[in-house]
């Protein structure tokens, strides 16, 4: 394995080479590698919801890539090289894991967790309890960090009649919005809630509207299929006759699933 990271480095230090390397590896900057970083990151992602593995090993290999190149952009710099990324995350990790790699006992649970990741934060100079949150997550990540770190100094409703409660308002005050600024606020308050009412129930927000999401993929691309096993135009269909091929594909997934 070393003898393959060694060549993954000698390969980005070649395509950064300012006079033999690639015009356009050279050219970039961390600002401009960064969302083909978080491409990456989420067609892992997507490798893993489809389980397919080949795919996951080649996607894994992708983000690499893309810690080597931040790593070497750092390194011509002066700031850091990819051995230091390499020794901070196994130090960070021995650190999280006390239990493990340490003299303390017990197990590890989110509670015990954030605990460690706090005092890493208090330490690193965090004054404020949303200090550390990146910006840059996708919205709806980012809602569900920043409510667990409120929830953890005890700004938080006691049951999740609370938030249920408060989303009943918000959707009102949507619907009574007159401007579209005014809309755009009150829907981010409504899905602000959400993932506060998921929380609550465990459910991480994120995973659940992929979920949905795929959901909903895989029943319109089965709907289509049926319209055109029937020889119908879906897009022509009337909204009441679509929604027969809808339920019509909601009965067959049951069907499969429903046991013998």
């Amino acid at each position: 394995m070393s003898e393959n990271l060694d060549r993954l480095l000698s390969i980005m230090a070649r395509l950064r080479d300012p006079e033999h390397g690639c015009e356009w590896d050279t050219a970039q900057t961390f600002e401009t590698i960064a969302p083909y970083t978080i491409e990456e990151a989420y067609e892992v992602a997507d490798a893993i919801e489809r389980r397919d593995m080949v795919d996951l090993r080649g996607e894994l290999g992708d983000l690499l890539f893309q810690v080597v190149f931040h790593a070497r952009m750092a390194e011509e710099r002066g700031d850091f090289r990819f051995e230091d990324v390499v020794r901070d995350i196994a130090d960070k990790m021995e650190a999280r894991h006390p239990h493990i790699f340490g003299s303390e006992t017990g197990t590890m649970d989110d509670g015990r967790w954030e605990d460690l990741k706090a005092a890493e934060r208090e330490a690193n100079g965090a004054l404020r309890t949303m200090d550390g949150v990146a910006r840059a997550l996708p919205a709806l990540l980012r809602s569900h960090k920043l409510q667990k770190r409120a929830a953890r100094v005890g700004f938080e409703w006691p049951d999740v009649e609370g938030p249920i409660e408060k989303l009943r308002e918000e959707l009102q005050e949507l619907e009574s919005a007159s401007t579209q600024e005014e809309r755009l606020l009150e829907a981010g308050d409504v899905l602000f809630v959400m993932v506060n009412i998921v929380r609550r129930f465990g459910v991480d927000p994120e995973q659940a509207l992929r979920a949905a999401n795929s959901k909903f993929e895989r029943r319109f691309n089965a709907m289509e299929d049926l319209a055109a096993a029937d020889g119908q135009n879906f897009a022509g269909l009337s909204l009441e006759e679509q929604e027969t091929y809808w339920q019509r594909v909601k009965s067959e997934e049951h069907a499969i699933a429903a046991p013998d």
